[in-house]
């Protein structure tokens, strides 16, 4: 159960076979196999080991699968970083982390220099595209295609996760080889039951970030299901197309903002994206109206999915022969406990709304440095995950909130992914978010902000009004605004916290 053998199993399973294409280049499971164990004779070269922190910062490229695979087989701990922080962001997670290397590529390593300029002893700097004496093959040339002799235990950390730091400092999330290999283990587990029931060769599109814990989680997943993965460097609808055509890609994994360019892309009908059976979609709730329309358009379901950064991310997930519930993020994944509590921590009965808890193996030991932070969300073996959640009684999972995103208005709660849905029901709406402001009166108003789809005309009192029809007037927005976009982060997902910053200022200045 560790990651660092995930390749010699991919190998023992599978043999020899084309397993990542990027760029219209090839790679074979052994190539990735050996550039890794050349990379985990570099780190101890450099003095790296067991437990020791090392970064990895670069777009996704076949290095970056190397990188994570390397420093494994070194017995040190991956930290994955978003190419897109900036310099200072960066900064915080060295001085967090204190790696003793930092892998990146040429397009970022001047923001990595200036983020460890001021350190007395910074980190190792490691560029995978660095040219003459400094690349990677003159670099490699000395060191064997097999793995270092290091003893690996389970419960070893592998990476820290740096969540996003929506409420405050990105807190490091620690996952073990347990953690990351029991997770990856189950969600292949599931894929290979899609995969039984097609019939075209299975070939994946990888697109979300690998820095992220979704996209990490995913890459190992492949490696166990033996498929063919088509990597692409960063998101962008035509590159999407293409690449589903050219290679006859059968699924992928995304967030909903990916759907729903792709969904409204002018050039999506020029494409032969036939091959595609299976999407599945995470990270931030997916409209309902999303999902059946990409289904009506590219004859293609898209299940939703759910987990998060400390659960190594998966918790629950579609299976293929149970029946559809709208609404639903599918059932846990198989060895994961899920429950919903109350204020009390008392389990709340099929139906009920609570907090969603979980356990399992896949679940995190705490947080790097933060013992306090840590209690607040391990408690008796249980995963507090911050979602409002209501489980029936077929055990589906439904995801109503974030805890801390509910409205408490006049007394009544109000849970703001219901109005959203409405509200991208509405034919001119392309986007929603809705927060709530506080007000002396009620507490919390409800607002709503609104992204008009291309070429709609749509007051904002006349939305007020078509919300007013069709619920209660409580649960309606106080104010609604149109804007030209909505502030996310680097995976997609509208940034409340931004949010409720504008909303203040807004209010304020009013």
């Amino acid at each position: 159960m560790n990651l660092a053998e995930l390749a010699q199993e991919n190998l023992r399973m599978f043999g020899s076979y084309t397993n990542l294409i990027y760029e219209g280049r090839a790679y074979t499971n052994v190539e990735c196999d050996e550039a890794s164990s050349k990379l985990a004779h570099l780190l101890h070269q450099l003095g790296i080991g067991h437990g020791d922190r090392v970064i990895v910062t670069m777009q996704n490229r076949p290095e970056v699968l190397w990188s994570y695979t390397g420093i494994a087989k070194a017995g040190a701990v991956t930290v994955p970083v978003m190419p897109l922080l900036q310099a200072q962001e960066v900064k915080y997670i060295v001085q967090d982390s204190e790696p003793k290397a930092i892998i990146t590529a040429s397009l970022l390593l001047s923001k990595v220099q200036e983020a460890v300029k001021d350190f007395p002893k910074p980190p190792a700097i490691i560029c995978v595209d660095a040219q003459g004496d400094d690349s990677l093959e003159a670099r490699f040339k000395d060191f064997p295609a097999t793995p270092p002799d290091v003893q690996i235990h389970d419960d070893d950390p592998c990476v820290i996760l740096y969540t996003s730091g929506t409420t405050g400092r990105p807190k490091g999330v620690i996952l073990t080889h347990r953690n990351l290999y029991s997770n990856a283990k189950a969600a292949a587990l599931l894929a290979n039951e899609f995969a039984a029931a097609s019939t075209l060769e299975r070939t994946g599109l990888i697109v979300l970030p690998l820095s992220h814990a979704f996209g990490f989680t995913m890459l190992q997943s492949a490696y166990l299901t033996g498929e063919r993965s088509v990597l692409l460097p960063y998101f962008d609808p035509k590159l999407v197309f293409e690449a589903i055509e050219k290679y006859q890609v059968t699924h992928f994994t995304g967030v909903p903002a990916m759907f729903h360019a792709l969904l409204n892309h002018p050039d999506a009908d020029q494409y032969d994206l036939s091959s595609l059976t299976i999407c599945i979609s995470g990270s931030a709730p997916l409209p309902t109206t999303t999902i059946q329309a990409f289904a009506e358009k590219f004859n293609c379901p898209i299940f939703e999915g759910y987990g998060l950064s400390e659960a190594a991310p998966v918790v629950t997930a579609p299976r293929l022969n149970d029946p559809v519930k709208i609404g639903s993020v599918g059932r846990p994944l198989p060895g994961v406990e899920v429950r919903v509590v109350d204020e009390n921590d008392q389990p709340l009965p099929p139906g009920e709304v609570g907090e969603l808890v979980v356990r399992g193996p896949n679940i995190t030991k705490g947080y790097h440095n933060l013992p306090d932070e840590t209690s607040k969300v391990l408690k008796n073996g249980w995963l507090y995950t911050g979602d409002m959640a209501r489980i029936d009684e077929d055990g589906y999972v439904f995801i109503v909130d974030r805890k801390k995103d509910v409205i408490i208005r006049g007394g009544f709660n109000i849970y703001p992914r219901d109005l959203e849905e409405l509200l991208l029901q509405h034919p001119a709406v392309a986007e929603a978010a809705v927060i709530g402001i506080p007000s002396e009166a009620m507490g919390e108003e409800v607002m709503a902000y609104v992204v008009k789809r291309p070429k709609a005309e749509v007051t904002e009192a006349e939305l007020i009004a078509y919300c007013q029809e069709r619920l209660a007037k409580y649960k309606t927005p106080r104010y609604i605004k149109i804007v030209g976009h909505m502030p996310k982060n680097l995976i997609g997902k509208i940034d409340k916290k931004a949010l409720r910053a504008q909303a203040e200022k807004e209010v304020t200045q009013a």
